[in-house]
């Protein structure tokens, strides 16, 4: 279970693109890595095919490490932890003790 879902905002802490931050599109749970907006950017080569008719070079963001973002609460990052609501099991900052969904 990852402490990083789709759709929320993160801060990038390592690596080359430091410090920038972009909200998370895809998730991977298996290599643990996520795909975050504007993070990453990668130059492709791409042959032309029925999707893509010229080909040419393509700049697409590529998959980071989890363990290399953040998670941003009301602008700043935070470590996230789980606890138990009632019967349901959520997400809290551990800076604030404020749960996230």
């Amino acid at each position: 279970m990852l402490k990083i879902k789709k759709g929320d905002t993160v801060k990038v802490i390592a690596g080359k693109d430091k410090d920038k931050e972009g909200k998370v599109l895809s998730v991977d749970t298996k290599k643990s890595k996520v795909l975050v907006e504007g993070v990453n950017i990668v130059t492709k080569h791409a042959k032309p095919s029925a999707a893509n008719q010229n080909g040419g070079i393509i700049q697409k963001e590529a998959p980071i490490d989890v363990s290399n973002v953040m998670y941003l609460h009301k602008g700043k990052a935070t470590r996230v932890g789980f606890k138990m609501d009632g019967d349901k099991k959520v997400r809290f900052a551990k800076t604030t003790g404020e749960v996230i969904d």
